[in-house]
């Protein structure tokens, strides 16, 4: 199978998980649940793409399945949170701008995983 073959179907086949999120910050402890939620996203190998938006780069299906669940187990008693798998070719379509300036999509970047 060609190199390049193999890098198009990779695209197919590895995800980004996405996690967006609108959380309760009135009391000092909904504070302290939503900074919570963040670092556990942020132990679990996500990075902030925004400040309610993290992402994930996962060589698979099986694995994005794998970070997903985590993330239900860590939701927080309140709020509004969202989570969605796309692959990574559909990821790399994403148009970014800062302000009218379109800027270049980030590579993912390489992840050690011990199982």
């Amino acid at each position: 199978m060609e190199a390049n073959h193999f890098s198009r179907l990779n695209q197919y086949r590895s995800m980004w998980v996405l996690v967006f999120f609108d959380l309760p910050t009135d009391t000092k402890r909904d504070r302290k649940v939503a900074a919570g939620f963040r670092k556990k996203l942020l132990e679990d190998g996500f990075a902030m793409f925004q400040f309610s938006i993290y992402t994930r780069f996962c060589p698979s299906r099986e694995n994005a399945d794998v970070h997903i669940r985590r993330t239900k187990i860590n939701l927080p008693p309140k709020g509004k949170v969202g989570i969605m798998a796309i692959t990574d070719r559909q990821f790399g379509m994403m148009e970014i701008f800062y302000g009218k300036k379109k800027q270049d999509t980030e590579p993912p970047s390489q992840q050690l995983e011990l199982f």
